[in-house]
């Protein structure tokens, strides 16, 4: 199959705006009502949307170059996908078994863990954990029913989603403060904070993560080529408006001390939007909150159970894994969802699962900025399609040294993380030498 071929068994039925949901639904999270607490604690409000604006011009980053990729590549899989054909087979597989083990499986026992312990806020006595095997096992049930049922469903919830987060802007400025604050953080700089600056950067980069979750369905859409890209382009630009929004929202209405309460986010559940809608509307309005928290980590757990299965099921395609997780045409592909589901709900009772998170999340960041370089690639050594131009290779080297610039600290933190690596590395390599058509078959 030429590797720019859509697959005979799909069935284009997602346009734009179910693009832009699966992008926005896979980027917010709890994380852009939490950033700003640690961010306060030792940078101005100036500093802090500065650095809002600097993590929203890398994501658009990515989001344009992988654009460009989308565009040569027009086919579902993501970084399984974008490196087999334009880099290797093997490293396209790597990342596979990333997305495969914990990249979407983890993230979305986190997200259902969430929505069950503030739901345990509004119903006290209910168990986060049982709340969160009902969450995922309704989400799998959804999308792997049929295409038409996931498709309405996870827009429905996107829409209640954007609909309560405009709300909460709506609120914080009509009813907040909007005059330019003047507290400064307990533990300030003398000059500008580039220390601290850097280090709010991974706050940043978690907030805005999934920006690139339409890739992974590509083969979906009616016109991937054009739909993909303005699929994630719309999606991060609209995504990067609400969080600048938001957080002014925050800076303007709490002071670091206040803010000081995401320390304890682990144990109370409380986010700075509780903070600020208690401020303006009392005890029912954090209430409120904890009904978007819900919504919004529901949200981002329908996206990965969305997307997740089509790299699977595009590396069943290609001989990679097990007939039987292929998608038969017309449908979802059903023994992925449930497969993904399963591993969450293992991962959901392990111990370990925020080091985990952690770590794999390095990884992908790496598979991430492989794609970028295959841009640079392409460049150097044309293969015959479209040469990616002057911005698209400007927008790659931002994605790229801002990718090596967070791996080059994480790395510093500690070896755990070299460890992962070494073990993803080890596991995947060997699992491609000893599969079946383990080499070129993706093409």
């Amino acid at each position: 199959m030429p590797a720019s071929a859509a697959p005979a068994a799909s069935v284009r039925h997602l346009g734009v705006p179910s693009g832009i949901a699966l992008v926005v639904s896979n980027m917010v999270g709890a994380g852009v009502f939490l950033s700003a607490g640690f961010m306060a604690q030792d940078m101005g409000p100036g500093t802090i949307l500065i650095a809002w604006i600097v993590g929203a011009v890398i994501a658009l980053a990515g989001a344009r170059a992988y654009a460009q990729v989308a565009e040569w590549v027009p086919r579902s899989g993501g970084e399984y996908r974008y490196l087999s054909d334009l880099i290797h087979p093997a490293l396209g597989y790597l990342a596979g078994w990333a997305s495969l083990l914990v990249g979407f499986s983890a993230p979305i026992a986190v997200n259902a863990y969430a929505a069950g312990a503030f739901a345990a806020t509004l119903v006290p006595g209910l168990e986060p954990r049982a709340v969160a095997v009902v969450v995922i096992a309704v989400l799998a049930f959804i999308h792997a029913a049929g295409l038409r049922a996931s498709k309405w469903a996870h827009n429905s919830i996107v829409v209640v989603d954007a609909v309560l987060l405009v709300g909460f802007v709506v609120v914080g400025l009509a009813l907040g403060r909007n005059d330019w604050p003047t507290w400064m953080p307990p533990v300030a700089a003398v000059g500008f904070p580039v220390k601290a600056f850097a280090g709010s950067l991974f706050y940043i980069a978690f907030a805005f993560a999934g920006w690139n979750a339409a890739v992974y369905v590509a083969s979906d859409f009616r016109d991937p080529r054009r739909d993909v890209p303005r699929s994630m382009l719309l999606g991060c630009a609209m995504v990067a408006v609400l969080y600048l929004a938001v957080n002014w929202v925050f800076v303007a209405n709490l002071t670091p001390e206040q803010a000081r309460a995401v320390f304890e986010y682990e144990s109370k559940r409380v986010t700075l939007g509780h903070l600020v809608v208690r401020q303006l509307l009392g005890d029912t309005g954090g209430q409120a909150m904890s009904v978007l928290a819900i919504i919004a980590l529901v949200s981002a757990a329908s996206a990965m159970t969305v997307v997740g299965p089509r790299v699977y099921a595009a590396m069943a395609d290609d001989g990679f894994l097990p007939r039987m997780l292929r998608a038969s045409v017309g449908r979802p592909p059903a023994a992925c969802v449930w497969l993904q589901s399963a591993l969450a709900m293992v991962l959901l009772f392990t111990h370990t699962l925020q080091q985990v998170l952690s770590n794999v999340g390095a990884i992908l960041t790496l598979f991430a900025a492989l794609v970028s370089c295959a841009i640079v690639r392409e460049r150097l050594r044309p293969t015959g399609r479209t040469p990616p131009g002057g911005v698209v290779l400007a927008c790659a080297a931002i994605h790229v040294a801002s990718a090596a610039w967070m791996l080059y600290f994480g790395l510093r933190g500690g070896t755990r993380l070299w460890y992962w690596i070494a073990v993803v590395t080890a596991a995947g390599l060997g699992a491609y030498v000893l599969t079946p058509r383990g080499k070129g078959s993706s093409s």
